[in-house]
């Protein structure tokens, strides 16, 4: 695989944290599975997986407490903030890897080593 397949595969991964809003759960999924389908054929590809998915993971789980929040307590700023601030950050990160570089997201626990 060159180059530039392996930023593209890499890309593709953080781009479809998105699939959020078409699937339940497809921002772990669809990362899960196209890592699973690529893991063999670069470590980039690896790597990039495995922080899209951490990150994915974490995002997932805050924003379940955050709706537990707004529900129980009416804070609709939680929710935006838990729900609009954090798709900034898959769209950096596949600008950032179709260009080569490597990116970390911030505020994300490593779930996966």
């Amino acid at each position: 695989m060159n180059r530039k397949d392996i930023r593209n595969w890499s890309a593709l991964i953080h781009i479809s944290a998105f699939a959020l809003f078409v699937i339940p759960f497809g921002n772990i999924l669809i990362p899960l599975l196209l890592w699973q389908l690529k893991k063999d054929e670069s470590p980039l590809i690896t790597d990039n997986a495995k922080e899209a998915i951490n990150y994915q993971i974490t995002y997932t789980i805050a924003l379940i407490i955050s709706a537990i929040l707004v529900i129980v307590l009416m804070e609709m700023p939680n929710l935006l903030i838990f729900v609009f601030f954090p798709l900034i950050f898959p769209i950096l990160a596949t600008i950032k890897t179709a260009e080569g570089k490597i990116y970390r997201y911030p505020f994300s626990y490593k779930f996966i080593k």
